[in-house]
């Protein structure tokens, strides 16, 4: 019988995303194809160190310890690449490394396999790869850039997510609306329509993972032990404010989704609240505030909707990149993983 994904939160990541590659990558863009593989090969055995994404990724997948014996795993991590087979070896090991719970691997020699997202029921792709990633989006895909961020220092085993609301879990209908018309009719808008739910974003499937996980975080352990300190926790950290705030809170409710917390900021750089909240992982969509974002927390820019058509992007980050264009023409720093 096929192994079933239906029921688990199923992550993408890339290898620029969960290892810092730098290194791997100046071998191959300054001395080619044949000495990255060897490079590959004589380091087999040296693990990757980790990346922005590494302790997002290890913390949601020990949430699997919460399982009953015998039970399907809550969270299933999958690494899409554009190394070949041979040379994701070390990505592999790595992985063993460290402990991870990862077993399964997608290698395109080098070609971006986001288009395999589908096939694997994902909620999420991360990937440092800023043109894989807009091309996923494109495609509708749940898909963001990890941004250059220092890495958590925190050793507890908690998981702290926060998500801005409209162009991450809603879609940009609203923003749309305070892009041609400005604040006032945006306000105006939003009280008008506050009974009619936005349409969904792509993070909204991700968030919807992550509240079953805590539904069932809650039945294993929390009922059984009133003591027991819930692990996963969400923030909605939104410019919103009142008296737009309410049309974002009917929103989630009727998409039938929760969040522990909420910030409606009105304006206040969010990075002031983030540095506070210590998420362990923030998704926007807008470049303007993930600049600072990024400078205190590990940020994700999700380069969805109008807030992402002729602005600037943010590059991806100088440690994450993924050189695995094995086969292909050396690429430049912005073509590779």
């Amino acid at each position: 019988m096929p192994y079933d994904l239906t029921d688990q939160l199923v992550i993408g990541v890339a290898s620029s995303a969960l290892f810092d590659l730098a290194a791997s990558d100046e071998v191959f863009k300054s001395q080619g194809e044949e000495a990255y593989r060897n490079y590959q090969e004589e380091n087999i055995d040296d693990p990757l160190a980790a990346g922005v994404a590494f302790p997002f990724i290890k913390r949601i997948l020990s949430l699997n310890d919460i399982v009953p014996e015998g039970g399907e795993p809550f969270v299933e991590v999958i690494v899409l690449s554009k190394n070949d087979p041979e040379t994701g070896l070390r990505v592999m090991r790595s992985i063993a490394h460290y402990g991870l719970g990862i077993t399964r691997a997608v290698f395109m020699q080098g070609r971006s396999p986001h288009k395999f997202m589908s096939a694997f029921n994902m909620a999420l792709f991360l990937s440092a790869n800023k043109d894989d990633v807009r091309d996923a989006v494109a495609l509708g895909q749940p898909a963001g850039q990890v941004l250059d961020a220092s890495l958590d220092s925190d050793q507890g085993d908690d998981l702290r997510i926060a998500f801005d609301f409209d162009g991450i879990l809603a879609d940009d209908s609203s923003e749309k609306v305070m892009s041609e018309s400005g604040l006032v009719a945006f306000h105006e808008h939003e009280v008008e329509h506050v009974e009619e739910p936005l349409p969904a974003g792509l993070l909204k499937n991700l968030l919807m993972g992550i509240n079953r996980i805590q539904r069932r975080e809650e039945e294993l352990r929390k009922e059984a032990d009133p003591d027991y300190r819930i692990r996963v926790h969400v923030a909605l950290v939104t410019a919103r404010n009142a008296p737009s705030h309410e049309r974002a809170i009917r929103s989630l409710k009727e998409w039938g989704v929760t969040v522990n917390d909420a910030f409606f900021l009105g304006g206040v750089e969010k990075a002031r609240i983030l540095e506070i909240l210590k998420p362990h992982i923030f998704f926007d969509d807008q470049t303007s505030h993930l600049s600072a974002a990024s400078k205190v927390v590990p940020s994700v820019h999700v380069p969805f909707g109008i807030a992402n058509q002729g602005t600037a992007k943010l590059e991806p980050i100088a440690t994450g990149t993924d050189p695995g264009q094995i086969g292909a023409a050396a690429p430049s720093s912005e073509s590779t993983e």
